[in-house]
Order: structure tokens, then C-alpha cells, then sequence
């Protein structure tokens, strides 16, 4: 199995002094230890679409909150599930950026956040449909439900390419 042909450069030559190394800039992207942040992560697809989340449920949160409530429990569990989805999306966002995952191995990240995905998720779904039931087409409400319902697509558009590139990759590439 060759990856194609790999050339040594060695710092001695048979011509004279050896030339000093050429001095390379890494990119952002790369993903070095030394780096502080992954700033390849904002422009990714799992980057953009985590802060997409988090637009979403904040805009939900500030519609209900911001309307005329009509069934208090209705609105408060949907209020608390938004905010915490959002603390929790937050904090994977963070993780990720700062590549805490590398520093912290005893915990299975991908397991983590897939588990936290499906119970928000099915949560949000929830608390959405109970919104959108109780709004009596107060458009502050309706709203709030909109953007849960909206939040809740992405959560699972989110879980399901976790899955796909965790699991299905892990599986086709043992067979190589």
C-alpha cells in the first residue's frame, strides 16, 4: 500500500553548507498543539451551524419572554429548555474552539455531545409543540415556537452529521 513517494531532505549537501530550513507559516486551520484556539472551527460547517443553533433558541427565548403569557408552566419549560440547550451548545461551542477535548480524554466528547443532542432535542421538540399549542395566535408566542421548531431541525440536522462522521467513518474505514 503506497501513498506515493515521500523525499527525505537531509540538512547536509555534497555541494556545500547546508542552507538554512525554509521558515513556513502555519496556517490557522492546520490544528497545531501550540495553538491557543481552532480557528478553522468558526468557518466549519459544525461551527456554523452550533452558532446557528444558538441564534435560533435566543431568538425563541426573547420572543417568549418578551410576549403576554397565557399558561405560565407552558412558557417556562419551553423558556428553560431553550436556555439550557443553549448553555449546553455554548459549551461544546467553547470546547471545540479551545480544544479542551485534547486536554480532557477520560470523557468521550463525540458520546457527550450526541447524548446531549438527543435529549435536548427531543426537550425542545416538546416544549415546542406545547408553545405552539398554547400560543392563541399571539405573535410574540407563535414566534418563540417558530424559532424552537426552527432551533429543533437544526439540532437534528446537527446529531445526525455527528453520527454519520462519528459512527459511519468509523465503520467503512476498519474494512481498509
Amino acid at each position: 500500500m503506497s501513498h506515493g513517494a515521500r523525499v527525505i531532505r537531509t540538512g547536509v549537501s555534497s555541494g556545500g553548507p547546508a542552507a538554512p530550513p525554509p521558515i513556513t507559516v502555519a496556517s490557522s486551520s492546520a490544528g497545531s498543539d501550540a495553538e491557543l484556539m481552532d480557528g478553522g472551527y468558526f468557518r466549519s460547517c459544525a461551527g456554523m451551524l452550533k452558532v446557528a443553533q444558538m441564534i435560533s433558541l435566543l431568538i425563541g427565548f426573547i420572543s417568549v419572554n418578551n410576549s403576554p403569557w397565557t399558561d405560565y408552566s407552558a412558557y417556562s419549560f419551553f423558556q428553560i429548555v431553550t436556555m439550557c440547550d443553549l448553555v449546553m451548545i455554548l459549551f461544546f461551542y467553547i470546547m471545540h474552539i479551545f480544544r479542551v477535548y485534547r486536554k480532557l480524554t477520560c470523557v468521550s466528547w463525540p458520546l457527550a455531545e450526541f447524548l446531549h443532542y438527543l435529549i435536548g432535542t427531543i426537550l425542545l421538540l416538546i416544549g415546542s409543540i406545547v408553545a405552539a399549542a398554547k400560543s392563541y395566535n399571539i405573535t410574540g408566542l407563535v414566534a418563540g415556537a417558530t424559532f424552537g421548531f426552527l432551533a429543533t431541525i437544526l439540532c437534528v440536522i446537527s446529531m445526525w452529521s455527528s453520527y454519520k462522521v462519528s459512527c459511519i467513518t468509523q465503520s467503512t474505514s476498519k474494512y481498509r
